[in-house]
Parts: structure tokens; sequence; C-alpha cells
């Protein structure tokens, strides 16, 4: 595929300028030509390219560029492939090749091998005297004398010549104010400004204080207090550390949490999959599916590794919005190969990707990996491979992370096997975090309830699209049924999602909402609305029951990441959002159980139900609360609670309850009442019954189809 463009020629170049072709992305094989001489090579989406072409511009007229595109998938056979890797529905195309890999085909995205210039393409003009890199470090806080250290590292470009009676000046601004002012002779061409910021405005996540954000700038002067160069950033004053263990047993409980300014932080959130297919489609989605998690109240979004790698808006927002990013590179549900050229091709790709990202405060943990760990034992479990030999997450990324961002935790895989839990067995009983699917179930299973992982990263259930989504999703005629002679019909298995016609690693997905609906309600109903309804409803209760267990473990269990926001493709899912942004019952159902203060009632322990009020904010709390049996009237608590700051509240044991039914809870908290809802009793649950008592606790009332 060949890309032709005209580009005209820039302005004059004044002396010492020069000229910069700059590709922000670029899918994914290609070699760039300007007036028919060479310019360059590409092999990697996921990075930004740049090519100095000062010398290749034709003079006083037309510049013509070609950027030649090669197949990604005819070029994955001329990489010989190892033992490790995954061979399933062509999944090994991908290993060698610095691409999406969901590109290749997902069970959550179909299989749509693109190519071409996916973000924007500009010309560039360098100052001789320019910024080449600027890095902002917060090495130390103090919240109780309300203080803070922090340096800029900066590399400049500078002619020699010029160097002499240069300065380099660092000022902050906050809230339109300057606070602090900083200058320096400049000596070399690189250097550290270090400061100490009184009266220091501290970045917090959702829930826990404001992100704080201040206007960082430097600049280069020369005697005159002319400016030479600059830069500006947003940066948020914060430490982050994850504190974790290589294992947990019954004998050593381990931990995994995320600590931000020294407060551990119980993490509500979210999976962030891919908002499109087609990558060049992103810009004009990314913040409307930001918002989304920003409704929910969600205060983290794991960036999953089958994914490309946002851009400055996705985390510009999230800094503003006070949302933590947990950012997995981009590999995963694989084994990659362990030579020197794949590394060195990972090394070029962290080190661009570090250094665009790392000022933003809401950039909490790197992540070597989605499921590589645990993908040695899909297919070659028998062989027992150590996972802490991968010379990729053990060595390559780690040594660059500790080279340019030394402050920011990095988990080497999600779950992460330890040599400690390899030594185990390799057993997800003792991972301290944990991907929790299993056998699918009902959501009450002790895969679920009994989980040892402290923090679970990955965790959904399945749940049908409302039909206006299936209408357009589909053919009229393959709407309905879903089964034709008791099979899926075709159009509804390629929904599930299948890479291939022939595939079969997806073939029994669609199945799970039947297997869901029977273990809840009983009988899967025959008409379609109705069938919608039940899916939803027990994706819904699955959710929020998932977020309720480990909420109101807070902080032997420290944070759930659920499976997923939103769609990136018309398909049939674990999302609660689907691709046209319609919503799913789930995801008011999540809305309502992830408030900063939030109470909840457990399951039975010991003959009565836990009322639990949980706090994720740095404020005490306190109000009134009563539980109500709905169907009876009946009140079985009328009380008060009050929780500590960032704190949990056994707030009472509410009597076992005979057979079915469902309780109510109602609280106060700042001014405003809120309710919550139990489903109490062991299934199958007559689906009307169920839904004349969801609508009568009357907090749903404004969902649409309730």
């Amino acid at each position: 595929m060949v890309l032709f463009a005209p580009l005209w020629e820039p302005r004059a170049l004044q002396p010492g300028q020069r000229l910069q072709l700059h590709f922000g992305g670029i899918d994914c094989l290609a070699s760039i030509w300007l007036n028919g001489r060479h310019v360059g090579e590409a092999e990697n989406m996921l990075i930004e390219h740049d090519y100095d072409i000062t010398e290749l511009l034709a003079e006083g007229g037309e510049n013509e560029l070609r950027v030649i595109l090669r197949s990604a998938v005819i070029e994955a056979q001329d990489y010989p492939l190892g033992a490790l890797g995954v061979r399933v529905d062509g999944n090994s195309e991908s290993e060698n090749i610095r691409k999406a890999p969901h590109a290749y085909g997902w069970d959550i995205m179909p299989r749509l091998v693109s190519a071409g210039l996916w973000r924007g393409v500009e010309l560039r003009v360098l100052e001789p005297v320019r910024f080449e890199d600027l890095h902002w470090m917060t090495l130390r806080i103090d919240r109780t004398a309300k203080t803070a250290e922090l340096c800029a590292d900066y590399q400049i470009r500078v002619p020699f010549a010029r160097i002499d009676g240069l300065r380099v000046k660092a000022t902050l601004r906050f809230g339109g104010k300057e606070v602090l002012q900083q200058s320096e002779a400049l000596l070399s061409h690189s250097g550290r400004i270090s400061l100490r910021i009184p009266d220091a405005q501290l970045w917090w996540p959702k829930g826990y204080g404001e992100p704080a954000l201040y206007e960082a700038g430097v600049q280069i002067l020369d005697a005159a207090g002319q400016v030479l160069a600059s830069r500006v950033a947003r940066i948020g004053l914060r430490t982050v550390e994850l504190d974790r263990t290589e294992i947990t047993t019954p004998e050593k409980p381990g931990r995994f949490c995320l600590v931000v300014n020294g407060e551990r932080i119980f993490i509500r959130g979210t999976n962030w999959v891919p908002v499109d297919a087609l990558h060049s489609r992103d810009a004009s989605q990314v913040i409307d599916v930001l918002k989304l998690a920003s409704e929910l109240n969600c205060n983290l979004l794991r960036c999953w590794g089958g994914n490309v790698y946002e851009d400055e808006a996705f985390f510009d927002y999230c800094d503003a919005d006070g949302l933590l990013v947990w950012q997995d590179f981009a590999m995963g549900c694989s084994f990659y190969p362990q030579n020197s050229d794949f590394a060195k091709k990972v090394e070029t790709e962290v080190r661009s990707v570090v250094r665009k990202l790392r000022n933003h405060p809401s950039l909490a943990l790197w992540s070597g990996n989605n499921e590589n760990d645990v993908a040695l034992g899909w297919q070659l479990g028998s062989l027992n491979i150590d996972p802490n030999r991968d010379l990729i997450s053990r060595t390559v990324i780690p040594a660059v992370l500790y080279e340019l961002d030394p402050t920011r935790p990095y988990l080497p895989s999600s779950p992460y096997v330890s040599r400690a839990c390899y030594e185990q067995g390799n057993s997800g009983n003792f991972l301290p975090e944990d991907h929790l699917w299993g056998p699918r179930g009902y959501y009450k299973a002790d895969f679920y309830t009994k989980s040892s992982a402290h923090f679970v990263s990955e965790i959904g259930y399945h749940g049908c699209p409302n039909r206006s989504s299936l209408e357009r999703m589909f053919e009229p005629e393959d709407v309905y049924p879903w089964t034709r002679d008791f099979v899926w019909n075709e159009a509804w298995l390629t929904k599930s999602v299948r890479k291939f016609p022939l595939s079969q690693s997806t073939a029994g997905r669609n199945d799970l909402m039947l297997k869901q609906i029977r273990i809840l309600f009983g009988d899967v109903p025959k008409d379609l609305d109705t069938f919608i309804l039940a899916s939803q409803s027990v994706q819904a209760e699955a959710m929020k029951y998932f977020v309720e267990l480990w909420r109101a473990g807070k902080f032997e269990r420290s944070g759930i990441i659920w499976w997923n926001l939103r769609d990136g493709w018309p398909i049939i899912s674990d999302s609660v959002v689907d691709y046209y942004n319609s919503r799913k019952l789930a995801f008011y159902f999540l809305k309502n159980v992830q408030p900063t203060v939030c109470l909840m009632i457990n399951d039975p322990v010991e003959g009565y139900y836990p009322l639990v009020a949980v706090n994720d904010s740095l404020e005490a709390a306190q109000g009134r609360v009563t539980v109500t049996e709905l169907a009876s009237g009946r009140e079985l608590f009328s009380g008060s609670y009050a929780v500590a700051a960032n704190g949990r509240q056994r707030v009472a044991e509410l009597p076992h309850q005979q057979g079915q039914g469902m309780l109510l809870v109602r609280y106060e908290h700042a001014g405003q009442t809120r309710a919550n809802h139990y489903l109490y009793g062991a299934p199958p649950f007559d689906f009307k019954a169920y839904l004349g008592l969801l609508k009568q606790t009357g907090i749903y009332s404004s969902v649409p189809g309730l």
C-alpha cells in the first residue's frame, strides 16, 4: 500500500533551524520516502516516529511524501517462532510484530489487521536551542508540614558556541498565580533543578482529595533575558508506591495495595480496552468513554495490554479528574520472543512510551504485560515453565524503567507469578493479585467468594446488549431467534467474537448468558426482550456482588478492577456499555455501589447478614441508616453509622431471612439519602417476582426498560 501526499515547502528556515517530520502513529511496517529519497523505516504501530528531513526538501517547489506500507500478516512468516508462544487462532502472528495485539482477533475484539496512518502527521520546525527532554519527579512530600520536594531533569540541544551566559529558569504556578521561581546558570546540555515547595497542594485520586495540578514551566534565557526555548507541563505533587508481597498464603497473608501520598487507596476501577477496533477513530470517542468512568466514580483505569497506548488527551483527562492509570505494556496472553532483536524493539518502544507519559501524575503503575505469566500454563502446563526467566518482563522493561522512571512502581505481569508462587506450584491460590474468570457459573460460587487474592484486576460477567443495539449490529433476520435448532445462528457466533469463520475458541461464549440466566432464574426466556432483561439482570447482580464483596473486605481486600466499561466493536460481551454507548443494567447497579461512602449487605456469616459501611475518603462519615425487608415492610434495623476516614465499619448484624426476598438499605451521607438493595436466598428466583421487588426499591426508577 502506498500513501501519497504533496508536502508544500514551509517558510524558509532560519540559520540553525531544522525541519522534522512527525508521525503520531504508523500502522505498522513502512518505508518513508521524500522526493524519491529514503527518509527512514517504521516497524512499530505503538510509538511516535520523527525524521529530520531538512536536507531532503526540494528548493522552491512542491515536495512529495510517500509512505509505503507492507503487510504485517505476510511479514510475520519471516520470523522463526520459539516453543513457548501461544498457538491459538493465529495468535502467533502478533508475537514479533509491534502492533496492537487485539488487531489479530480477541474474544472481545474482531480480527481487523489494519494498516495506515492512524494518528496525525506534522511538520515541526526545530529551533537551534530547544528542549530534547524534561522530566518532573516528586521526590518527597510531607503532609504534616505541607511541603514537597520536586526536581526537573532537563536535556537541551544548544550550539556549543552559544552556551556561555545562558540561564535556565523554572516557574511553578497554581490557580493562575506564581508560587515559586528559581533560576540558575546553564553549565551543560543537561541538568537538574531542585525545588522545595511550601504550602504544597497535593494531587489525590478521586475521593481522597483534589487532583491539584501545577503549571510547571522551564525556560532557557540568554544574557539579555530573551527566551530561547520553553517547555510547559501540568504536573501533580504526589508519591505512589505498590505495597505488595511476592506471595500470599494462609499462614502469611500477603498484600497488594496502591499507596498514594502515604495513604492506602482502595481501588474501584475498570479495565480500559480499545474504544475502537480502528484506532484512527479513537480521538473522537475517548473523552466520551472517559466520562462514563467518571460517572461511575471509578478511581482507576487499567489500560489493558492488548491495546495501543492512549494519547495525551486521555492522560490529561485522568490528571484533571483524579483517575489513576495502571498501564500495561502492549503485550498479552502469549509469551514473546526472547532473542536480542525483539528485545531491542521492546526497549525502543518502552523508552518512547515512558518519556512521553511519565510526567502525568495519574500514571500510577507500569505492568509488563497482560497474563503472559499464566499463559505459559494454558498449553504447556505440564512442562511447568518458569515465567521468571522471561527476558522481556524481567530484564528489558525494568532496566529502562530503572533508568528513566525510578519513582513509579512496576509489576512484571498481571497476574504476576513470582518465583515464590512458581515454587508453590504456579497456583492462583498464592497470587496476591489475580484475574478471576474461572468456570463463569454462579457468581456466588466458591471460585469467587473464597479467592485468596487481595486484589482482583479482571472479573466480569456476560450481559446481552439492548435490543436497539442488536438491531444495529445484526441484519433483521438475525436479531431473533439467537439460536436455530438449538444452535447459535452464525451472526451471533460471529459476535461472540470469533477471529475466523472456522474458529472454535469462542464458540461457547454466548452460551454463558443462557447458563447464567438458568442458574439465577431457572428458565431461559424465549421472548427476546425478556431474555435481554434477564441476561442484564444477572450481569448487574453479579457485578454489584463482586464490587461489594471486595469493598466490604477493605483492606484485607484492597481493590477491584472489573471487566469492562465499554466495547470497542459491536459484540456480545462482558461490557456494561456497548459500542453504541447504550448502557446495560449493570452500569446503573455499579453506579449505585461505587460512591465514595457506601453501605452494603454481605452474604450471611454465622447466621446473620453483615451491614457494612465503607469510606474511601480522608474525612470521617456518619449518618442514619435503616434496613427493611421489602415484601413484608418489616424494619430489620434502624440506627446510625460512623465510619472513620479511609475506613470500614461493621454497622449491624442483621437477622437471617428465610426463603427468598430483597432487603432495602436507606442511608444518609453529606445531606443526601441513598439506597442499596440486597437479594437474599438461594437461586433459582422467580424472574417476575425479582423485577417487582427491584422496582419497589425505587433505586432504578430512571433506568430505561425497568
